[in-house]
């Protein structure tokens, strides 16, 4: 299957994040999309949160009320391994924007609502490695769209 962007999120401060069909990617994130506590969400380092439609799937499948958006990521990606995605790898997005995995993201309890235990700490990168959202910073922006390809990349010229 091929990578692509299935949904798109933004928000006025706090999750859940609302699907857009297009956003334009600045290096400090998706224009439209505002974070409440600028001291651990957003900035260069953490410009885009991102997560995986199959692990949101997964997450509905063991009961919990999760869906695109609601555990504050941007950008959820499907057709994409997961696991490939870790802090230095790029990836590209579309035919302009290109960016670079900065970290995973450690959960928060505003997203205790996507959980039916509200143990959020299930999308922990500590706890339950390969779960986790992750941060990127943004290397080249540009318009993004529901439906872009998305290529994972090594770190000089080609495809993983």
């Amino acid at each position: 299957m091929q990578g692509r962007i299935f949904q798109l999120n933004t928000s006025p401060g706090g999750v859940p994040k609302l699907g857009v069909r297009e956003a334009m990617l600045t290096p400090t994130g998706l224009i439209g999309d505002v974070q409440k506590f600028t001291d651990i969400h957003g900035g260069p380092e953490r410009a885009l949160c991102l997560y995986s439609l199959e692990r949101i799937l997964e997450l509905q499948g063991e009961g919990h009320p999760i869906f695109p958006g609601s555990v504050g990521e941007n950008v959820t990606l499907v057709g994409i391994d997961w696991a490939n995605l870790e802090p230095g790898v790029r990836v590209a997005l579309g035919e302009d924007a290109l960016i670079e995995i900065a970290s995973y993201t450690s959960p928060c309890d505003s997203v205790n609502a996507s959980f039916s235990d509200g143990k959020f700490i299930r999308i922990s990168q500590k706890v339950n490695p390969g779960w986790s959202r992750i941060y990127a910073r943004v290397l080249r922006g540009g318009t993004l769209f529901v439906s872009q390809k998305v290529h994972i990349l090594n770190g000089s010229d080609g495809v993983r």
